[in-house]
């Protein structure tokens, strides 16, 4: 991956440098997360897989600035500061909402005629035309921290402070917006294969909405199915990061340090 210019370095975290990667995975997180939710699986990852993970606004270091509720505004801004991130293989990986706009910035890549990735891995969620939109945005603090009770992956310590209550809802809300009013556009299939993780207790996606993302290929699809709920990711993190390097033609040695086993 080249150095960073300033409107790449403020969307992208970046927790390892590997240098002799032969691939860059780049992540987006699932609604309210940020960049630091996948560390306990990216650190799992062979060396052969460089990790960048997008940082929305509105969250950690970028908490200052306003949530970005529209799909086209996020994906445009992404795809400006991967075009001066790109250089060589690259392969997008998406958990739930985040799915959703790897899908989109695959998509907004090709428009600009860049390489395509390598492989399109949709982890949590249907296939966008196959995903149903919602209200839960409109709804007021209890419905929206309820949500999050419901889904898994908060820690109740978080809901119960009430000032941290206060930022996630902020963060969530906005995500929520952006994903409920998303309404996906027709468009030729994309030209790489795609590989879908999802958890068998998932209430969001389950194997038969695992394999909505045929529809979005041309290209072959592989389905894995993992012992957990929606946030399946950290309890299997070990697994989770044997499935990329698999997925990605890569062997599943593990580096010789890692990053703590918590986000």
């Amino acid at each position: 991956m080249p150095p960073m210019n300033r409107d790449t370095e403020l969307w992208l975290r970046r927790p390892f440098s590997r240098p002799e990667a032969s691939v860059l995975l780049v992540c987006f997180p699932h609604a309210g997360g940020a960049a630091s939710s996948f560390r306990p699986w990216q650190a799992l990852l062979p060396t052969g897989i460089d990790a960048v993970t997008v940082q929305y606004p509105g969250r950690q270091d970028r908490f200052a600035e306003d949530p970005v509720d529209s799909m086209d505004v996020m994906v445009q801004r992404i795809a400006d500061a991967l075009a001066g991130a790109l250089e060589g293989p690259y392969a997008l990986f998406g958990h739930s909402m985040g799915s959703a706009i790897a899908y989109e910035v695959a998509l907004e890549l090709r428009r600009r005629e860049l390489p395509p990735p390598v492989r399109l891995l949709a982890s949590g969620r249907p296939a966008p035309r196959h995903a149903t939109g919602g209200e839960v945005h409109r709804r007021g603090d209890e419905a929206l921290a309820a949500e999050l009770v419901r889904l898994g992956g908060t820690p109740p310590e978080v809901l119960a402070d009430p000032e941290l209550r206060a930022t996630v809802l902020r963060c969530v809300r906005g995500d929520y917006r952006l994903i409920e009013r998303y309404q996906p556009a027709p468009h030729p299939p994309l030209d790489c294969p795609v590989s879908v993780l999802t958890g068998d207790r998932d209430p969001e996606c389950d194997t038969s909405a695992a394999r909505t993302w045929a529809g979005v290929t041309r290209a072959p699809l592989d389905v894995t199915v993992f012992d957990g709920d929606h946030f399946f990711l950290v309890p299997q993190r070990e697994r989770v990061a044997e499935v990329i390097a698999r997925d990605l033609g890569l062997p599943a040695t593990r580096p010789a340090r890692i990053w703590p086993s918590t986000p």
